[in-house]
């Protein structure tokens, strides 16, 4: 059985990263899910990670990549949520 205190995701180059213990940069997370979602993560091995919402309402962030530091600083993400 999985340890559901974990937070592991798996980025599109298929490697798992532990977020457990990173740190949430900056996100928008806003309810309904939708394309508006995203953050950017810290991770504890020094790595930045971008999640996404790809248009999916059932799942806050559903796709992952490791980004460089200077992009994790300056994303500006490119949707808004619609009211």
């Amino acid at each position: 059985m999985a340890d559901k205190s974990l937070f592991i995701v798996t980025t599109q180059d298929n490697q798992q990263v532990d977020l457990t213990k990173g740190k949430e940069l900056r996100s928008n997370n806003l309810y309904p899910f939708g394309r508006h979602n995203y953050a950017i993560y810290l991770a504890p091995d020094g790595q930045y990670i971008k999640g996404i919402n790809t248009g999916i309402e059932s799942h806050m962030l559903n796709r992952y990549e490791v980004i460089l530091e200077e992009a994790a600083l300056q994303y500006k993400h490119p949707f808004v949520r619609e009211d």
